[in-house]
């Protein structure tokens, strides 16, 4: 596979990866473009001992968790997050809400929901993050458990 293909094939899921990490547009789209950067320099010594979709996304895993640990050397003041009273949100709001709501949760859980959203297999989710099938079957589950609490909460799911 040339790189081109492997660029055009897996950089929209890689970004959404990181959004879902990083929760800023700006950011993923250096985090994503750090990914190929790295992909493109290690393509001739990827060993085809797994997919190259769980290369990659481990790849922008690592990216986005050393972004994360590098904010946090950085103190920074947060706005408070205050959701808008209309009924009728727009796609683009809710989005940004469902990224909010992901941002709050724990790193290993944050990558997983994002690789679930890509429609990852469960398998390759567990190879990517360093759990077990089952454990992340669990995890899994009590994601989207937490996330259906804070969208009911928000009137996101009435």
């Amino acid at each position: 596979m040339e790189f081109e293909e492997i660029y055009l094939k897996y950089s929209p899921q890689i970004f959404r990866v990181c959004m879902g990490y990083i929760n800023d547009h700006e950011q993923a789209r250096d985090l994503t473009q750090e990914t190929f950067i790295a992909v493109w320099k290690n393509l001739s010594l990827f060993k085809h001992q797994s997919k190259i979709s769980t290369w990659i996304f481990r790849i922008a895993t690592n990216n986005c968790l050393r972004a994360i640990e590098k904010s946090k050397r950085i103190t920074t003041t947060e706005l408070p997050f205050n959701l808008p009273d209309i009924q009728e949100e727009s796609q683009e709001e809710k989005l940004t809400f469902l990224y909010n709501c992901i941002a709050e949760l724990g790193e290993t859980d944050r990558i997983i929901v994002s690789l679930v959203l890509e429609d990852l297999p469960q398998a390759e989710i567990a190879a990517i993050v360093g759990l077990s099938e089952v454990n992340t079957r669990v995890k899994i589950h009590r994601i989207k458990e937490k996330l259906s609490t804070k969208f009911k909460h928000h009137g996101q799911f009435e």
